[in-house]
């Protein structure tokens, strides 16, 4: 007789298959069953453990990032001595070594509007473990195009959500939140902070939901969105419905195809296009610092980041604070924005170029630059 699964699965999945609700039926509905993963990061990791532990026959892993120190407080997968590899590689050996059975299939990629729908395609459901929202409301469009499920998940801080989104069947995300919100006002973790053990807790509820779908038993968080308070300890439930008017999923959609998502920012500008992109480099700054030229250097981080490390004779105003506190800056100096990489001020120098700034520049690479080519000893987070 030719069974499914061989005797080292038999003992490993034993405990799954003392239970009536899966048993041998459900355990080969798992072993038959596929799930990709997008973002191999704090939600991605235990998420992504769980479901080949649980012995999962496909799962893809969706990252074009690279393992850094400030990862390993909360990214299990990792390692110390995997710093600077590439996480879809790194995630793919453990995974493989934790569960020979599973087909890991990694997509060292940024997933965009070109490649999500085609990898996709084949496989059962999603499991979102992005932290922004270009990425979250890409793979949400994905998902409910393709009528896949996509179980959601997001951690700020202390606190975390999770639901299940089934375009056909219940809401989809658009349906609860429809635009993007301002960055400004959710910023990701490497601005906020977060409590290490706290994704760990929401992958593994959006784990749980993957294997209920997969089985197809238990009452998934369709329609229902879980919201949990590591401080307080505490779990509560919102209620969530289908809009019949949402862009995506309603009856009348306007949403029909893919497009590319940005974080935009919530400063009302138009960027200037000839000034906007300028940069000036580390060692640019460096000398023109020892050459005590006159610039004004402006750091667009929050304070907690400013006590932290700082780059010498920088100014802080966080960048929320730009559109109050420009006139604070002299419109005919010298200014030099920067962040921790670059990215917030960039958009602190496309709102003050549409000011009328004439000299506005980016450093590039932000105050992270800094320490890997200037000054070794300012720490890096």
């Amino acid at each position: 007789m030719n069974r499914p699964f061989s005797n080292e699965e038999l003992r490993r999945y034993s405990r799954h298959l003392m239970l009536p609700q899966i048993g041998e039926a459900g355990q080969l509905k798992l072993k038959s069953g596929s799930v990709i993963v997008v973002g191999a990061g704090g939600l991605g990791s235990p998420a992504a453990m769980y479901l080949a532990a649980a012995g999962v026959g496909r799962i893809g892993l969706v990252d074009f990032d690279r393992v850094d120190e400030s990862n390993l407080q909360r990214q299990v997968l990792y390692r110390t001595a995997d710093f600077a590899r590439k996480k879809v590689a790194v995630a793919a050996e453990t995974l493989r070594a934790m569960n020979p059975h599973v087909e890991i299939q990694p997509y060292d990629v940024r997933l965009g509007a070109g490649n999500a729908l085609e990898i996709f395609r084949n496989y059962d459901l999603v499991v979102d473990g992005s932290d922004n929202f270009s990425t979250r409301y890409l793979a949400n469009d994905a998902a409910a195009l393709m009528k896949k499920p996509y179980v959601y998940g997001s951690v700020f801080r202390f606190e975390g959500q999770a639901s299940v989104f089934w375009a056909g069947r219940g809401p989809c995300y658009r349906c609860i939140f429809p635009e993007p919100p301002p960055p400004e006002s959710a910023p990701n973790c490497a601005e906020a902070g977060v409590l290490g053990v706290l994704p760990g807790i929401i992958g593994l509820v959006q784990a749980t939901e993957a294997i209920k779908i997969l089985l197809g038993i238990g009452e998934p968080l369709l329609g229902r969105m879980l919201l949990y308070d590591a401080l307080a300890m505490r779990f509560r439930e919102l209620r969530v419905r289908r809009d019949p008017k949402c862009a995506l999923c309603g009856d009348a959609p306007t949403i029909t195809e893919l497009t590319e998502y940005s974080l935009c920012c919530a400063m009302p500008v138009q960027p200037a296009k000839e000034t906007a992109m300028n940069e000036i480099t580390v060692e640019e700054l460096k000398t023109a610092i020892d050459t005590k030229k006159a610039i004004c250097l402006v750091d667009v981080r929050e304070q907690k980041e400013f006590d932290l490390c700082r780059i010498p004779t920088s100014r802080l105003i966080p960048l929320g604070e730009i559109p109050a506190r420009f006139g604070e800056l002299d419109r005919n100096a010298d200014i030099v924005m920067h962040c921790k990489a670059g990215g917030r001020s960039a958009k602190a120098c496309e709102f003050l170029a549409a000011q009328g700034f004439k000299k506005v520049r980016n450093l590039k690479g932000g105050i992270l630059a800094w320490a890997d080519r200037i000054d070794p000893s300012v720490p890096k987070y």
